[in-house]
């Protein structure tokens, strides 16, 4: 028994000192009265033989002579607090491919595009380059309103002979089943006027930008701006005199789904090479400004 006495102050005077260690658990010991103290049983069971004894973590013991009650809870208090931590937004239990900072509609959209110019679903890209080279080809060869008016008879040849094929079947089989094309006539397509007003004051930040930068470069705002313009359109004459607007229309479209793919493969060397020709295009038209009147003057004040 002296013995029991002996670890159980021990045990008691191990718990004061980390209370008084620990501010929280300290003011925890500091509001608990005398009488709150667990008797010895809650330390050491009486069930257990002499030789056996629980030695409690320091914590919980302060805690426990603190509130028991609280100290009895807060094994589930802890674990609801662990599950609701992993659970919150931006946690350790969030998904790692998502994107906060654009919204739904921006981030689908842009991760779209992003998959689609860089191959990473081949039939679905392939099945979008290989239609716009065609319709680029075609208008290529003939006019537009030919290219627009084949395609229209195809898609209706496509659409009624189907139509007709369910029709026989629907008529054979006595089924009643349906227009076979039920489910997408349908579909709401109607344009709000919310949505509508929201895409026109989109398309006019773009304007507004457009005129501006038109504005500033044709009244020569900045005289390097509008030599730049200048030197472009000269070289552009040569261009359109070799190509038409078609025939660019479908080398864009060529480099669009073939630069990206060819970037990210040797991304290091390209930035290597681009590097050099940016600080030697900037070394060039830093000697321009320099002998220009009224640009050095402009840049010292």
């Amino acid at each position: 028994m002296r013995l029991r006495a002996r670890a159980s102050a021990l045990s008691r005077r191990s718990a004061k000192a980390v209370c008084l260690s620990d501010p929280v658990l300290g003011a925890r010991r500091g509001e608990a009265t005398s009488e709150s103290q667990p008797p010895d049983y809650f330390l050491f069971p009486p069930s257990l033989p002499s030789h056996i004894a629980i030695h409690p973590s320091p914590a919980f013991a302060c805690a426990a002579m603190a509130e028991p009650s609280a100290a009895t809870q807060s094994p589930s208090v802890s674990s609801s607090s662990s599950v609701a931590e992993s659970s919150a937004p931006g946690g350790g239990g969030g998904s790692p491919g998502a994107c906060p900072a654009l919204g739904a509609k921006s981030c689908g959209s842009s991760c779209a595009v992003h998959d689609l110019i860089f191959w990473r679903d081949v039939k679905k890209t392939g099945f979008v380059f290989g239609t716009t080279l065609i319709v680029l080809l075609s208008l290529a060869a003939f006019s537009v309103i030919s290219v627009v008016s084949y395609l229209i008879l195809a898609l209706l040849s496509v659409t009624i002979s189907f139509r007709v094929y369910k029709s026989v079947i629907q008529a054979v089989q006595k089924s009643e089943e349906g227009h076979p094309f039920k489910a997408y006539l349908d579909v709401d397509i109607t344009l709000s006027s919310e949505a509508f007003h929201n895409y026109v004051n989109a398309a006019m930040v773009h304007i507004n930008r457009a005129l501006k930068l038109i504005i500033r470069l044709f009244l020569v705002e900045d005289l390097v701006d509008s030599l730049k313009l200048a030197v472009f359109m000269w070289l552009m004459t040569y261009v359109g005199a070799v190509f038409n607007g078609i025939t660019l229309l479908i080398l864009a479209e060529l480099l669009i789904f073939s630069v990206p793919v060819v970037y990210e493969k040797y991304k290091i060397q390209i930035d290597h090479y681009v590097g050099i020709v940016r600080d030697q295009t900037k070394s060039v038209v830093e000697k321009i400004q320099a002998k220009l009147p009224g640009i050095a003057k402009k840049k010292a004040e």
